[in-house]
């Protein structure tokens, strides 16, 4: 292949080098490889196909170096090529800088400037030298100083002379944009320092981010400026930075800079108010590390199978743990980047200022607040879905403290509840099986019809004891005994992790008498058997059909209660809870309507169900809920089939 070198394009043997003494006879093959010195291949002109080769022949018309002995006095090389421009007749490619006085000068004026190195014994500057135009005030800031020497004086007037015939023109657009408030697209990347702050609506609300990096790009879409800007994430140990991707599409003529995609904030309207808003919200996200248990209300991401973004509604509570989040989501997890030097001198500076944090880790400072992402991620109880949340619909459960008692259980029944249910989140129960780990749970078994309040039981427990309640069925986990036992495993962990309750509803599958001729199922049995022995928080299981249950249950079982049908005094007590209890509710049922109304046999969910059927009737009407409304929707259910009476 042309211009690589393999053992198929040189033959050793023929350039090899023969005995010094040819008359002595034959020349003497020498060991390849073991000559002490180097053998110069020189690039071949190109043939009339455009290829060339290597060749022994060194080229005629290779000129001497340019930079030699004699240059390196210079304090700085100017590398010129022709101009395109007709102002000019020729431009400069490059600018060499050799004075160490400058180097040292220029160390201060592009400090933290990504990609430039001042120490360094070769520096070099190429067209359109963006450095200098990003920093030319703080280049001729530094140039008015009183205690630069002299020699300094010289080199930075001379180079100032230099740039300002090479950049001149750009300094003097650029000015002129900023204050008309615009931009060209040609020479957008002159807004956008390096280090310098923007501010985007990236994936969420307008969030603020620390420029890394600009690159003009074209690809099938068009045109686009790409800016690589980092912000503050957190992967559910630490807090680090993140790299994000934002494009901002090619314009013709001039824009407005407020008007872009992605601008800095000095250019915001009222960036007082933004970058105070932000950091407020920064502080927020920096509490919500670790797991909370928190209520939602609005749109959350979730993603579909090309990984693309794909907004979903939520509403109910929900568990913020970017740390679970990693574990057991299937979707892609966030790496971060390690803090910079100039991070960790902040961090350090507020951490001898105000302290550490209560945990004894560090506190984020404003301006890491600032750059703090708008989003976090977390689990939705109610979906059963692992989902990217925004960080201001986060609030406070506004948790029911008459939950528990308006249960239609009799007293001692929920004194039994509550006590091994506090007990055990409380930690205060010390009894355990023999074999150390076995036997640390409670597991309560709630059988009866359905309707009667065997779910609501776990849930008013899980909102008097304000902990989550993971619910599950028997479809969540599956029916292959590895499925089974993958989902137990992810689920109790992180039943454990969040302190919460768990509710298997209509554990029927689970709970089935082993038989000789269904091997799968035994094994899914005795899988869930096995598990229970090491569960170590509280477990609640309902089931329809406790005369089926497999003998060894009845062993790891703590408490079962069997709740039977509801009584007339039952229902009242349903009715009443459904009337009084919804705060949206306008009623004119009577004290005497719910007294006929507990004389039908319905269950707890049917009284809610036709509730909440008339409502939506009475909202038609415009109206109060009137008994004429329950009445109509009570007609409509016989005509159900299973539903007469």
């Amino acid at each position: 292949m042309a211009g690589s070198t393999t053992s198929d394009d040189i033959n050793m043997s023929e350039i090899s080098d023969a005995s010094p003494d040819a008359a002595n006879g034959p020349k003497e093959k020498v060991p390849v490889g073991s000559m002490n010195t180097a053998k110069n291949l020189y690039q071949s002109n190109k043939d009339g196909d455009g290829k060339w080769t290597w060749t022994n022949k060194y080229p005629e018309d290779a000129e001497d170096a340019a930079e030699d002995e004699g240059t390196k006095k210079y304090a700085l090389i100017v590398r010129s090529i022709k101009s395109n421009d007709s102002r000019k007749k020729l431009e400069a490619h490059s600018i060499i800088i050799q004075s160490p006085w400058l180097k040292t000068a220029l160390g201060e004026i592009l400090r933290d400037y990504p990609g430039v190195a001042c120490e360094l014994k070769r520096l070099v500057f190429n067209a359109p030298f963006e450095p200098f135009v990003h920093r030319w005030a703080e280049f001729v800031a530094y140039m008015q100083r009183a205690d630069l020497d002299s020699t300094t004086k010289e080199h930075l007037k001379l180079l100032h002379g230099i740039l300002v015939y090479e950049i001149g023109d750009l300094i003097k657009a650029f000015e002129d944009y900023v204050l008309n408030g615009v931009i060209t697209y040609e020479h957008l990347w002159m807004i956008f320092q390096p280090g310098g702050i923007i501010v985007a609506a990236h994936k969420g609300p307008l969030s603020a981010f620390e420029i890394g990096e600009t690159e003009y790009m074209e690809t099938q879409c068009g045109r686009f400026l790409r800016l690589k800007a980092d912000c503050v994430d957190y992967d559910g140990k630490n807090f680090g930075r993140v790299t994000e991707k934002i494009d901002i599409p090619e314009f013709v003529g001039t824009k407005k800079i407020g008007g872009l995609n992605a601008f800095p904030l000095a250019f915001h309207e009222d960036k007082a108010a933004i970058r105070s808003a932000l950091i407020k919200r920064g502080r927020l996200f920096e509490t919500l590390a670790g797991h909370h248990y928190k209520a939602y209300e609005g749109t959350a991401i979730t993603w579909d199978r090309d990984g693309n973004e794909v907004p979903i509604q939520v509403s109910g509570r929900i568990v913020i743990d970017i740390d679970s989040f990693n574990r057991f989501s299937p979707y892609r997890k966030r790496y971060l980047s390690e803090w910079k030097p100039k991070d960790l001198e902040l961090i350090a500076a507020q951490r001898e200022l105000n302290g550490a944090s209560e945990d004894g880790n560090y506190k984020l400072t404003p301006f890491h607040h600032m750059l703090a992402r708008s989003r976090t991620r977390g689990y939705s109880l109610k979906l059963k879905q692992w989902l990217d949340f925004f960080v201001e619909h986060a609030q406070e459960i506004e948790f029911n403290t008459n939950a528990f008692d308006k249960l239609v259980l009799p007293e001692d029944q929920k004194e039994l509840i509550l006590a091994f249910s506090e007990s055990q989140l409380g930690g205060a129960s010390s009894f355990d099986d023999l074999i150390a780990g076995k036997g640390k749970g409670i597991i309560c078994l709630l059988s009866g019809p359905p309707g009667v309040g065997k779910t609501l039981t776990a849930e008013a427990v899980a909102e008097n004891l304000r902990v989550p309640l993971h619910s599950l069925t028997s479809g969540d986990l599956g029916s292959d005994p590895w499925e089974v036992e993958a989902g137990l495993s992810r689920i109790l962990d992180l039943v454990a992790r969040w302190n919460a309750i768990l509710l298997l509803d209509e554990c029927d599958v689970f709970l089935e008498a082993r038989s000789t001729h269904d091997l799968e199922r035994n094994k899914v049995v005795s899988i869930f058997l096995r598990t229970l022995e090491r569960y170590e928080g509280i477990l609640f299981m309902t089931t329809n059909r406790v005369d089926n249950m497999d003998a060894a249950f009845q062993s790891r079982i703590h408490v079962s209660l069997e709740y039977p049908d509801l009584t007339s005094q039952g229902r009242r007590q349903i009715w009443r809870n459904f009337l009084d209890g919804a705060s949206s509710l306008r009623s004119e049922v009577t004290t005497a309507d719910v007294d006929q109304l507990s004389e039908l046999d319905l269950n707890g969910r049917q009284i809610k169900n036709i509730l909440k059927t008339a409502q939506l009737l009475a909202s038609r009407k415009k109206t109060a809920l009137k008994r004429e409304f329950i009445d109509t929707v009570l007609a409509i259910e016989k005509r159900r089939p299973g539903m007469q009476k």
